[in-house]
């Protein structure tokens, strides 16, 4: 399997690019639309939080897409991740004192 060399585009990446700056629209006035805080709309597209599946349906009625979409986007980020945090962790070799 190849590996990426970069982390794949966050949700709110996807977000900004696309549909904040494409078409004018502010984080205030998304998160008005979601029905999320501004604070947390922000903290979404600023990468400080996931998208979560009720966000990810929200968004998807909101800009026409899939419910399925959003979600790929994070669990992309979310292996990306976890493939990074475990590359120095070791697997114990005897199961019966892995507790």
């Amino acid at each position: 399997m190849l590996e990426r060399k970069r982390r794949p585009s966050a949700p709110g990446d996807i977000i900004r690019a696309h549909y904040l700056d494409e078409r004018g629209i502010s984080i205030a006035a998304l998160g008005r639309a979601i029905d999320v805080s501004r604070k947390h709309m922000s903290d979404i597209v600023n990468g400080h939080a996931r998208i979560e599946p009720l966000v990810a349906a929200r968004l998807a009625k909101v800009f026409g897409t899939s419910t399925t979409l959003w979600l790929n986007l994070q669990a992309a980020v979310d292996a990306w991740d976890a493939d990074r945090e475990v590359r120095s962790w070791k697997p114990p070799t005897n199961f019966s004192d892995a507790a």
